[in-house]
């Protein structure tokens, strides 16, 4: 009636002939129901098992199973985080959305509400460290390595790793199979210039060029024929040493028997298309034609096309004959010790005053140094982030916002340095009044922003119809003519223009409101009446149009022809903000802040009877989406804003760009471990002639720059 364990003695091991232990290690196992005890001479017992327990702590497990390893299983994901790798903080705040309408009452904000949540800020998991997966998958070895150390690898890495390990035996046998295709997916990625990316990266963090790319290369996996692939701007985010290698990759898709049909800006994919499609002439109203197809001689040819006459006369650069000196540059901002992501400890420096462009290959460590280092690091040193820590000179002192300032008065006039991050100093942020990131996030979440109420001419319109006799006669205010506030809107739409379908399995849909016939507002205030023209008239007008129609009125006409210069005249005043594309929010948010920042510089210089700080303006990719044409605009006005005083700091990859900078700063060599080191700075010509540098060659290219014959038009200080 007691339980006993009981030990049988198979037999002993001879050293000597240890391959005839295997039927005695296989009987033990046989008595001992899968388990056996190995006694060695020093009278230790080592305990063995092919099942899933452990004898030692009683645990048991289940059958290995490829569901363990997905995050997205119930088997293998993280109980604490259910697979996401991260956790957010429990309270969930509604957000708030700019759409530049002063009157917006309590009913936006309950749309608001209904229709996006602003979830908090998101921290990595406390029980699985953002790997995912639960203990057991994360404790499972292949020849000491567990699959979230694998999955942290770039795929360039865990293509060397796949490479590096050796199977014998049976389990050879598996992986003859299996290793041959996950090398061969790793290598796509590398072959459209992702080899830089984390195999575990959450896909929520990729742009939407990296996102086509992969998609891309599972593709190429699939080895299919007769397949027509669509792709829209594969091009987007791609340095042009990795254009060069996706275009490869398109090219061997071509001669597999595949159709490709490729909408793209880029000049060297229309220089490989077997035919070409343009269509214009203009953008929005001004265009919905094919104003010539053919091959690339027959673009060029065609006098009506935009694309030809860009293609046919580049620019000669710099466009202006002439870079601003650096030389005569007062003050410049310098970081020292940057250390993020794969920056190394890099110390690098910009001219203030001047327009300023961060090159290198995707992944080397550009929107690192932006985002993360010089954005930040300056926002603290100027005081705009509360309870900030600061270090004047040797001692950790902290600052309210009022004292930041005044600290940073003191750093102007003996030049120490402020550390206004872990490891990492800035030196000569006080030559900024403010910094603004100019990036390609939405304008506006729900169809109440519009253009025209982002860059605040809406509320000038309003006041002037307000103005007008007739609405004095009715009573009219400039809240009647608000689409958000009742009394004017129509209300079987809330002035939305649209009425919103629920679809029982399908996402809902938008159909154009029948009572105003999607013009916002209600019969009696398209009565009031300007120049013949109603409210729900103007909204309708094009930016263009718009810009006309109020040309006697320059608070609005101002606004309206800046947004005009950046080749946005086609958008229309009233159009909903979430159907602009990311490159015409960019440049929506450029033309107001160029807008703003005269009327800035202006109550500036007035108020304290002095010159005005430059203002720090950070863009990331600003020429995603752009025509050739369009970047020759965009130019225009990122020289607009550096002649009005103001520092940009752009990172990009459009050679033309790149060529009118005033200086550079190239990042790399590589991408990810490889990368993150400053290869070259200066002028567009000294970087030019840079052997590291993997921007040079394409540089040379456009600047037309041999290796010491060409002096640069300025030095830096």
């Amino acid at each position: 009636f007691k339980e006993h364990t009981i030990d049988v003695v198979v037999g002993a091991i001879d050293a000597k002939r240890i391959l005839k232990a295997r039927n005695l290690v296989q009987r033990a196992l046989d008595i001992g129901r899968g388990t056996a005890h190995l006694l060695d001479t020093r009278h230790r017992v080592t305990v063995m098992s092919t099942e899933m327990s452990c004898p030692g702590c009683g645990r048991a497990f289940e059958e290995l199973d490829p569901r363990l390893f997905s995050f997205n299983s119930p088997h293998g994901a993280c109980q604490e985080c259910g697979g996401f790798g991260e956790i957010w903080n429990r309270a969930k705040q509604i957000g708030t959305e700019d759409t530049g309408d002063s009157v917006l009452e309590n009913e936006l904000a309950a749309e608001r509400e209904s229709e996006w949540i602003d979830e908090g800020e998101a921290v990595p998991c406390p029980a699985c460290h953002g790997s995912r997966l639960n203990p057991i998958a994360r404790h499972v070895r292949l020849q000491n390595q567990t699959i979230d150390n694998f999955t942290a690898l770039s795929a360039g890495e865990a293509s060397q790793l796949i490479g590096k390990l050796r199977f014998r035996g049976n389990q050879k046998t598996v992986a003859d199979d299996l290793v041959p295709e996950i090398s061969q997916r790793l290598q796509f990625m590398e072959n459209v210039g992702l080899g830089y990316l984390a195999l575990g990266r959450s896909a929520k963090t990729l742009s939407g060029g990296e996102s086509q790319r992969i998609r891309l290369a599972a593709q190429l996996g699939s080895n299919l024929r007769g397949v027509l692939y669509v792709l829209d701007e594969p091009t987007i985010g791609l340095h042009p040493r990795d254009n060069v290698r996706l275009l490869e990759t398109l090219t061997a898709l071509r001669a597999k028997g595949n159709s490709l049909v490729i909408v793209e800006h880029d000049e060297e994919t229309m220089r490989r298309a077997d035919h070409i499609i343009d269509l214009g002439p203009g953008a929005g109203m001004h265009g919905g034609e094919v104003v010539v197809q053919g091959t690339l001689d027959d673009i060029e040819r065609h006098a009506s096309s935009e694309t030809g006459r860009c293609l046919k006369n580049p620019l000669c650069h710099p466009t202006r004959k002439t870079r601003r000196s650096l030389a005569e540059v007062e003050q410049w901002v310098e970081i020292h010790g940057a250390h993020a992501n794969n920056l190394k400890n890099v110390d690098v420096r910009f001219p203030v005053g001047r327009l300023s462009v961060i090159t290198g290959i995707s992944g080397s460590g550009k929107s690192t140094l932006m985002r993360s280092v010089l954005l930040p690091a300056v926002k603290e040193c100027l005081g705009s982030a509360r309870d900030s820590r600061a270090l004047i000179g040797d001692s950790p002192i902290s600052l309210s916002t009022r004292e930041n300032k005044a600290a940073s008065r003191r750093v102007a006039a003996t030049g120490t340095r402020v550390a206004c991050a872990p490891q990492t100093q800035i030196l000569g942020a006080e030559s900024f009044e403010t910094v603004y990131e100019v990036d390609q996030s939405p304008i506006g979440k729900t169809s109440r922003s519009t253009p025209a109420t982002y860059i605040k001419v809406f509320d000038e319109i309003r006041k002037l119809y307000g103005q007008l006799p007739v609405s004095r006669v009715r009573g009219y205010s400039p809240s009647r003519f608000s689409f958000n506030t009742e009394g004017g809107r129509c209300e079987v739409c809330s002035g939305q223009g649209a009425v919103k379908l629920e679809m029982s399995f399908l996402p809902s849909s938008y159909v154009p409101c029948e009572d105003c016939g999607g013009r916002r507002y209600n019969a009696q205030t398209l009565e009031v009446l300007y120049n013949e023209k109603s409210i729900g008239d103007v909204m309708e007008m094009t930016i263009e149009q718009a810009a006309t129609f109020f040309a006697t009125n320059q608070k609005i006409a101002r606004p309206l022809s800046l947004l005009v210069d950046t080749g946005l005249g086609y958008l229309k005043l009233g159009q909903p903000s979430p159907t602009l594309s990311g490159g015409e929010a960019q440049r929506l948010k450029l033309a107001s802040e160029l807008t703003r920042g005269i009327g800035r510089a202006q109550n500036e210089r007035i108020r304290k009877m002095r010159k005005p700080k430059s203002t720090l303006y950070l863009l990331e990719e600003p020429t995603i989406g752009l025509h050739m044409a369009d970047v020759e605009l965009l130019l225009n006005v990122l020289h607009r804003l550096v002649d009005e005083g103001n520092t940009v700091i752009v990172i990009e990859h459009n050679l033309t760009i790149m060529a009118e900078a005033d200086y550079l700063v190239d990042i790399g060599p590589e991408a990810g471990a490889e990368g993150g080191e400053i290869v070259a700075t200066g002028t567009p010509e000294e970087v030019a002639k840079s052997r590291l540098s993997r921007t040079a060659p394409f540089l040379r290219e456009v600047l037309k720059v041999k290796r010491g014959k060409l002096k640069p038009s300025s030095r830096a200080a």
